[in-house]
């Protein structure tokens, strides 16, 4: 047994790695799971696994002024790594500190350095890209990847597309050969996980045109691939896997007066859509009853309620607004949107309340009538307060594509079978140019269905639209 046989049975037996059932954080079920924190009890362990690292590197011939752990459990690998080696090391913290220096990265950074990133496990290369993004923010140079375990889904292929090689010290189909010839585990455990990985690998294609996207080669996923991704929030992995199973990316906007006349919509359309949007306020006699309702009327149709609040206050004024009031919004909404404009505060006032009981934010990044405010630097500021509040805010209301990031859900309102505008404002794409041209990810209509002389047929209409769409964009070499 050489040296890699042997770190791989001793991960085995510290329970680093198992096997059975596991949800993971996107809401999937597993038969693996590598928890390779409990390394850090093992000093013996963790003397190995550093060493091969470097072996790793040094094999593979790689040129580095400084080196970089993904955090958090790469950072003590990274720390043995240049403790041993006489290396400069960077911290890259979570998130910035609101005294002191407030810096990200910590440590003596010298612009135009090549810095090496250290990774426990890659899935996707989500972290080591984040990571490589915020060195290449201080002027550092990323160009090679170490990782001790590659799960083999596509984060190779992606990374590369980014300009930075992966180097692994084990991949997944190592591991299973090892333990499986160890006796460790039996044929069918094998077999289980190597169809699951199969089944839940992702390829790179590039981002849609006009986004910001299309500078980078990015990932084109289907849904059910981006709900399984371990950055995935629980509420997006909800809706991303609701809507592959429904096969529809449709939101109804129910801007109805009557509460009989939401939930005859909710029960009519509920089996075409995947959300149903409520003006609660615009309801001229709401009672808990009808929120009661509506509620089992999304159990039994499988849609969530999406609440269009556009909350836009100070974060205890907001708490108020969801938790109480009349609507007792939190109570029976799945999902929220939120205005950026009073800052993250109003995300945490939200947040204080929705994450408890599973609920999601989306944040309105762009608006579709005529002569919004909501654009450029605007938006951008959006997409980051998103990423420093992802454990919360899932997605966003936009025209199209704003993020790259797969976690992020995109919604887009104002959409009819053929483009114009109304007379007030509001102008009009279709299904095919925001989801298969802009990026987006759900069509929110509203006035194109409740005006249709046969409402069930004109939902099935924009279903089939938006869903080919989808279907098109996946098929395509490039958008």
């Amino acid at each position: 047994m050489d040296n890699l046989d042997d770190l791989i049975i001793k991960l085995y037996e510290v329970k680093a790695v198992k096997f059975g059932t596991f949800k993971l954080k996107s809401g999937i079920t597993s038969p693996i799971y590598f928890d390779l924190r409990v390394i850090v009890s093992h000093p013996s362990l963790m003397n190995q696994v550093s060493n091969l690292l470097f072996q790793c590197a040094t094999n593979a011939g790689l040129k580095f002024k400084n080196v970089c752990g993904v955090p958090y459990t790469a950072l003590p690998l990274a720390t043995i790594i240049c403790s041993k080696n006489d290396l400069p090391m960077l911290i890259r913290r979570k998130e910035a500190k609101d005294y002191g220096t407030k810096r990200l990265v910590e440590g003596t950074i010298n612009p135009g350095d090549t810095c090496l990133i250290i990774e426990d496990v890659v899935t996707t290369g989500s972290s080591v890209l984040e990571t490589a993004e915020i060195l290449q923010k201080e002027g550092l140079k990323v160009v090679d990847a170490v990782v001790l375990m590659d799960r083999e889904q596509g984060s190779r292929a992606r990374l590369a597309k980014e300009g930075i090689s992966l180097h692994s010290v084990i991949s997944l189909s190592r591991l299973l050969d090892v333990l499986q010839a160890a006796e460790r585990i039996d044929t069918d455990t094998a077999q289980s996980v190597r169809t699951f990985i199969r089944e839940n690998s992702v390829v790179p294609s590039p981002g849609p045109n006009g986004s910001p996207a299309a500078k980078k080669a990015q990932l084109e996923l289907s849904y059910k691939a981006r709900a399984e991704l371990p950055e995935t929030s629980p509420m997006a992995s909800c809706l991303l896997r609701m809507m592959e199973e429904k096969n529809s990316n449709l939101c109804v906007s129910a801007d109805v007066t009557e509460s009989a006349e939401l939930l005859r919509l909710a029960e009519e359309l509920g089996p075409l859509i995947c959300v149903l949007k409520t003006h609660v306020d615009i309801l001229q006699d709401f009672t808990q009853d009808v929120a009661d309702a509506l509620g089992q009327l999304a159990h039994r149709h499988r849609f969530l309620i999406f609440e269009d609040r556009k909350f836009a206050d100070i974060g205890n004024t907001v708490k108020l607004q969801y938790e109480g009031g009349l609507y007792r919004i939190s109570s029976w909404s799945h999902i929220i949107n939120a205005h950026a404009v009073p800052g993250p505060g109003v995300v945490k006032g939200l947040s204080a309340v929705g994450r408890p009981l599973d609920r999601g934010c989306l944040l309105i990044a762009q608006m579709s009538s005529a002569g919004s405010l909501a654009k450029g630097d605007y938006t951008e500021s959006v997409v980051r307060m998103a990423e420093e509040h992802s454990d919360f805010v899932f997605g966003f209301i936009c025209g199209g594509k704003v993020s790259s990031k797969p976690q992020f859900v995109h919604m887009t309102p104002g959409v009819q079978m053929h483009s114009r505008g109304d007379g007030l404002g509001q102008q009009y794409s279709t299904p095919s140019e925001v989801i298969g041209k802009k990026g987006s990810d759900v069509i929110i209509v509203g006035r194109g269905i409740l005006t249709a002389p046969d409402r069930v047929k004109a939902a099935g209409d924009y279903r089939k639209a938006a869903w080919e769409a989808y279907q098109n964009r996946l098929s395509s070499p490039c958008q």
